[in-house]
């Protein structure tokens, strides 16, 4: 998991993207250099603009991490989206009910539950994956369509609050996250996140289920010869990536919508795949990914306002990022995946 030499080619290639956003804007009509101005003064320059920033960086960050993690055995999990969703609704179920706990046990409580629902619907693909040979690209991509229409069924019926707006009842307020930045939506799910990184890379590198998670997905063939269970470890990362989602999607409505609301999600799930490439797979890089993508969320909306810019030319910068850092990573590991090593290197 080395970050340290990728570190001046990510950047010459973010760089790169800017430029050719510029040229874009130029092409277009647009003031390039006033409209990258207000790009960064509305994700940086002032106290709320941070706020949001960090807001828009932290959900991206938690399904960045559980990518990376199911990436690492070998998993390629891309239904990240689905089980934000469950976690998202499960968190909030828990939420409404249980009133009588206390804070911050109910908002623990809450927020683990979106851990486990994530889990559990993560474990669906990793036993078709490793007991009956289903493609887990084809099983978590149904089931990310799955739980977007299940959800969103709950919340436009038996669960809708009344009101036009096809939502849940809000959470109690013992089962909120304390916004940390206010008057911002930045909430303690932004240090949650961090912390989450921190404790991926201690246990990718510093622990044997880490250990043994990174050889799998090196090479399962050498790793089971050594003893180490590849199905074991497989599922385990599945498990622990569809964990690490729901959380994210449970910080997301305890501290930031404090409801579910159908249609909340622009993507987080499918962000994060893009964001931990673009981190080159390490849980590092995934915090500075995620800012960076936070950074242009929150600043497109003021590039818009301000200088009357498309929204969409942020989403053509992000989409750039990803052809020149991400799109390079993803062939060269999905490559080194299909050669077989004589020999185990992990």
């Amino acid at each position: 998991m080395r970050l340290r030499l990728t570190v001046p080619v990510e950047l010459f290639a973010i760089g790169l993207a800017f430029l050719l956003g510029m040229l874009v804007l130029f092409l277009t009509g647009y003031p390039p250099f006033s409209a990258l101005w207000a790009l960064f003064r509305g994700a940086f320059g002032t106290r709320n603009a941070i706020g949001q920033t960090l807001t828009q960086a932290t959900p991206i960050l938690f399904t960045s991490l559980a990518f990376l993690l199911a990436f690492r055995s070998g998993i390629f999990n891309i239904g990240i989206e689905g089980q934000f969703l469950i976690g998202a609704f499960t968190a909030a179920l828990f939420g409404i009910s249980f009133r009588g706990l206390p804070f911050p046990l109910h908002a623990v409580l809450a927020l683990f539950s979106g851990g486990l629902g994530g889990a559990v619907y993560a474990l669906f693909p990793a036993l078709l994956k490793v007991y009956l040979g289903a493609h887990e690209v084809i099983t978590t991509m149904m089931l990310s369509y799955v739980a977007l229409y299940l959800t969103s069924y709950f919340v436009n019926y038996p669960l809708k609050a009344p009101g036009w707006v096809a939502q849940t009842e809000p959470v109690a307020p013992s089962a909120r996250l304390p916004r940390i930045l206010p008057p911002t939506q930045l909430s303690l799910a932004f240090p949650i996140a961090l912390g989450l990184a921190f404790l991926v890379l201690w246990f990718l590198e510093r622990t044997v289920p880490g250990f043994s998670i990174r050889a799998v997905g090196a090479n399962p063939e050498a790793s089971e010869n050594r003893g180490i269970s590849v199905r074991k470890y497989q599922i385990l990362a599945f498990v622990l990536s569809g964990f690490i989602a729901g959380v994210g999607g449970g910080g997301e409505i305890l501290g930031v919508h404090g409801r579910f609301v159908d249609g909340f999600s622009p993507g987080y799930g499918w962000d994060g795949i893009a964001v931990s490439l673009v981190g080159r797979l390490h849980p590092l890089g995934c915090i500075f990914a995620s800012l960076l993508f936070g950074m242009l969320r929150a600043g497109g909306m003021t590039m818009t306002r301000v200088t009357k810019v498309p929204l969409d030319l942020s989403l053509i910068i992000q989409a750039l990022v990803i052809l020149l850092v991400a799109a390079p990573v993803l062939i060269e590991q999905l490559l080194a995946r299909r050669r077989k090593p004589r020999r185990s290197e992990v």
